[in-house]
This record gives structure tokens, sequence and C-alpha cells, in this order.
């Protein structure tokens, strides 16, 4: 039976990754809490494929609004950062990413994908998981949903500012609603 993870600490992880300006490093959940920021985690199943394109691109285009919100975005999947860059260095008229503006880790080793409960172990790749983890490490929120669906950016966004409040978020809640 899976454990229950929201409202526990995050497991703490850190990667090799594409940084937004091409070069390589590390991303890791213990730098973004010691710069006080919120952690928007995604996982997708690997690079160069029909679905994962749409949502990489979605979440970089509208960036600034995470940024605006003191959330860092990493994206994870299995692939490793040289096959990561290769795609950043497609355009996306050719199927590629094009500029990212946030970084695409390396799970190669599959610790983080499987940590995070989102490994299909026999393809050796990550379902669809999204995580937001507060500054202090609490994972506060959880999707994961097949492969073949993409995610939606304004929900994510929707989920993140209403986390954001601290208060009491009723069905369809939007940014400016009142909490009750």
């Amino acid at each position: 039976m899976a454990e229950r993870m929201v409202a526990k600490q995050a497991p703490r992880f850190e990667m090799e990754a594409v940084l937004p300006n091409k070069e390589f490093g590390k991303v890791s959940l213990k730098e973004n809490m010691n710069n006080d920021k919120w952690t928007v985690l995604f996982f997708y199943p690997m690079d160069f494929t029909f679905v994962c394109p749409t949502e990489i691109t979605s979440l970089s285009d509208r960036f600034d609004e995470f940024e605006d919100l003191d959330a860092e975005v990493i994206g994870v999947s299995t692939d490793t950062i040289h096959t990561h860059l290769a795609w950043i260095n497609t355009s996306r008229d050719e199927n590629g990413l094009g500029h990212l503006q946030y970084s695409l880790a390396a799970d190669t080793n599959h610790k983080v994908s499987r940590d995070y409960g989102v490994l299909l172990e026999d393809e050796g790749i990550a379902l669809r998981g999204l995580f937001i983890i507060r500054p202090e490490g609490e994972l506060m929120y959880q999707v994961v949903n097949h492969n073949n669906i993409g995610r939606d950016v304004d929900e994510t966004l929707r989920v993140l500012q209403a986390l954001q409040t601290g208060g009491l978020c009723p069905a369809n809640w939007k940014p400016g609603q009142e909490t009750l």
C-alpha cells in the first residue's frame, strides 16, 4: 500500500541538471529551502516525446508568474543531462524545447522518482507527477496522472496561490477571492 506524502517532510533530493543558462549544475530541495522558496517539482516520462514538450514549454512560458510567487520550478525525468541539453538545443518547431526559464534535472539512478512514488519500475521512467513543497520542506500538494495526459499550468498556479494564502480555499476558489 502506498504511503501518504502530503503534510509530511518532502524527500530531500540533489540532482544534476541543465540550468536555464544551458550549463550543467545541480538542483536541490535544500537550496530552495535555504533560499526560502517554494518548490514546484514535476516529473515527466522522457525527452523527445510528444506530450512532454507541451507541458515543459508551457511552464517555462509562465515562469515569471511562478517567480513572482517565490517558487522555483524543477522538471525531472530519468534521462541524462546530455539528452536534456540536446532537447533544449532543439527548436520548438522541431519538437524541441528551445530556451527554458528553469532547470531540467536528471534522475538517472531513479532514486528521486522512486522516493516520490512516480517511478514505473519496469519501464525505468516516471509518471507525470507534480509536487508543491513549502519553503520549510513540507509537501503540500501532489498529483500523479497517466503519461498520456498533460497538466494544466493555470491549475498549478491556482493551487500554489491557494496554498500561499494560509486560509481555507473553497471549491473553485480563484486568486483574489476571499478564503473561508
